[in-house]
């Protein structure tokens, strides 16, 4: 990709003639966004600014073509610039094995056998962490800072992935924030769920990670909602399932979700993700559970580029239902909500590369935010940070420059070419953001 500015940054200089979002401006010493270049303001909020850095932090936003006098400066040329990004749902212990075990028919339940077989037979330490170091730098590359993965948690894979996710997680502190939420199926709490529900729970607390399950509707699901809710509070920990992800309309697991948090008085923050049978639930039933979730402070992701790929795929047939969840009607409730990558070159999605520009481009286009765009951009950045409590998302001064550069100089030029230029820089200096070659995990991909 190479640097869009001459030699790149080195902890310090002047953005001259840059376009931001007012929507992700934050705490720039009371002035508001209008103040900035109250002319320029259109109706997609992008502002024309200069931005200030030194000894790598952002120390300033100002309007554009303020005199300064400083050294080091850079023409953006009106090019676009955004804080790093934040990707709250992802799996990244199941990413990039499609060379060796792919999807036979596209479809949700192909994908569950697939990833299950290929757990069994290949999901060493060593092979977790090639393909997750792999995905980490993928991310990193196009501009991501903080990430949130599901990590499946049965036994005996849990004492395998949880402790090489703490290295990971240690090593990568100072380029991406990352946090794991444990994964199973609610359906395991039938058999010996207190006994392991306990383990696995323990295990997330001493990891500094998020309690999760996936929901369907199984017998007594109530009860078995109520231990994990019960479980996540013992321990001080925040929620996030996996939900509904089906075209089945008697698929309601949200609408219990929401009625338990409620009625436990949940304090901690929950998110649910996917959602999609929402989207066949009769209009008054779907109205039902958005005024419990907004009751309940419940977030929602939606994983857009996943959900089309797996949603009503039957073969020699054109899909009618795409089961993208109701995000719309979620927001106009003040319902937090968020977009993510999901998987990534695995059994439940054949593609995708932990980039978020991509995602939000994908997701303007399949959910329809846009006319107008507005602020949809904090669906990847400061609506996520706030769901994971991390400082990423934002143009704040004082804290660390941590921003993408676009050539892109409006939101039509940036989501036509998602893939165009941009350079990503990280406490002020330019990194290299050259991607991986796919070739580096060849020798993880024979069956073995």
């Amino acid at each position: 990709m190479g640097h869009i500015l001459n030699a790149g940054l080195h902890g310090s200089g002047y953005l001259k003639n840059a376009t931001i979002p007012a929507c992700l401006i934050a705490g720039n010493d009371g002035l508001n966004p209008e103040k900035l270049n109250p002319e320029k303001l259109n109706n997609d909020d992008l502002i024309a600014a200069d931005l200030e850095i030194s000894q790598g932090k952002l120390v300033r936003i100002l309007p554009a073509g303020t005199p300064t006098g400083l050294h080091g400066t850079f023409d953006l040329d009106g090019g676009l610039v955004l804080p790093t990004l934040v990707d709250m749902h992802t799996h990244l212990d199941k990413g990039h094995v499609w060379p060796r075990k792919a999807n036979p028919d596209g479809s949700f339940q192909g994908a569950l056998e697939a990833v299950g077989e290929d757990r069994t037979a290949n999901w060493s330490a060593e092979d977790l962490r090639a393909r997750i170091e792999f995905a980490l730098k993928s991310a990193y590359a196009h501009g991501t800072s903080a990430i949130r993965t599901h990590l499946d948690s049965l036994p005996p894979q849990d004492a395998i992935t949880w402790p090489l996710f703490a290295e990971i997680q240690a090593e990568w502190a100072d380029r991406i924030d990352l946090q794991g939420v444990c994964l199973f199926g609610i359906d395991r709490l039938v058999d010996d769920g207190r006994s392991y529900l306990s383990s696995i729970a323990d295990r997330v607390a001493a990891a500094g990670g998020v309690m999760g399950a996936v929901t369907y509707m199984v017998p007594n699901i109530d009860m078995h909602l109520e231990t994990v809710f019960r479980a996540a509070m013992e321990r001080g920990l925040d929620l996030d399932f996996h939900v509904d992800e089906t075209l089945d309309p008697a698929a309601v697991t949200l609408r219990h979700i929401a009625e338990t948090a409620i009625r436990l008085g949940f304090e901690g923050k929950i998110v649910c993700g996917h959602c999609c049978s929402l989207s066949v639930h009769e209009e008054g039933e779907a109205e039902k559970t958005l005024d419990l979730l907004a009751e309940a402070g419940i977030a929602i992701v939606s994983l857009p580029m996943c959900n089309m790929y797996l949603q009503d795929r039957q073969a020699g047939r054109t899909p009618r239902r795409r089961g993208v969840t109701l995000l719309h009607e979620m927001r106009a409730r003040g319902i937090p909500v968020s977009v993510a990558s999901d998987n990534t070159r695995d059994p439940f999605y054949a593609y995708g590369d932990l980039d978020l520009v991509e995602v939000y481009a994908q997701a303007t286009r399949i959910l329809h935010l846009d006319h107008p765009i507005a602020d949809w951009i904090s669906s990847v950045s400061s609506t996520s940070a706030d769901i994971m409590n991390v400082p990423h998302g934002r143009l704040r001064p004082g804290a660390p420059a941590d921003l993408i550069l676009f050539r892109a100089r409006s939101w039509n030029e940036l989501l036509s070419r998602p893939a165009g230029p941009r350079e990503v820089i990280r406490e002020g200096y330019s990194i290299d953001n050259t991607l991986p070659d796919y070739r580096e995990l060849d020798h993880l991909m024979l069956e073995r």
